[in-house]
Parts: structure tokens; sequence; C-alpha cells
């Protein structure tokens, strides 16, 4: 169910754009806004659903709220990945070892 939750949220480009920036640092909502031609609500949507995967997290600073990423959530979506990469790379080296046999 998480890892559905995971790519569900990141097969939206204006999402992963979204982690992509807080990933580098953490940002207020307001200013993550501005670099999209989306209303406020919008963005916010979007924020929500990343949220719900847990790939970023809330916090308030006075006013604003601050969304920074969740790099725990992160990682189990990579090594999920990484077991994939691992069941390819062993199909590559058979088909690999199987052509220079021919």
């Amino acid at each position: 169910m998480q890892l559905d939750l995971i790519f569900h949220s990141l097969s939206d480009i204006t999402r992963r754009d979204i982690l992509r920036r807080v990933a580098h640092e953490d940002q207020p909502i307001k200013t993550l806004a501005a670099h999209y031609a989306l209303t406020f609500a919008g963005i916010a949507k979007h924020i929500h659903v990343l949220e719900k995967a847990r790939l970023i997290k809330k916090r308030k600073s006075g006013r604003e709220q601050i969304v920074s990423a969740n790099t725990e959530t992160i990682r189990l979506s990579q090594k999920h990945l990484e077991r994939y990469q691992e069941i390819l790379a062993c199909r590559y080296n058979q088909l690999d070892q199987l052509l220079h046999k021919m």
C-alpha cells in the first residue's frame, strides 16, 4: 500500500518537481507555489498527495508551513527499485553469457 502511494504521487511531473525542490532545501508552501502556474489551492493538493505518501513532511514556522523531504520514505522506494535493478542485471548477464556462447 505504501509503495502504491509513493509511485502514484511520483507519477505527476509537478509533484516530482516539488519533491526535487524540497530535497535540496526546506521551503515554505508559498515559495513553492511561486514556481508554478497553478493556484495556491492546486499546489496544496499536490503537497497533500506527497504528504499522504509520506514523501514530504510539513511543519509550522510562525504563519508559514515549511515543506521538507522525508528521506526515510525516499530510501524505502529506492530499496524497492534496487531489487528490480538487481533482477534486470542478472537477466542481462544471462543474456550476455548466452550471446557469447553463440
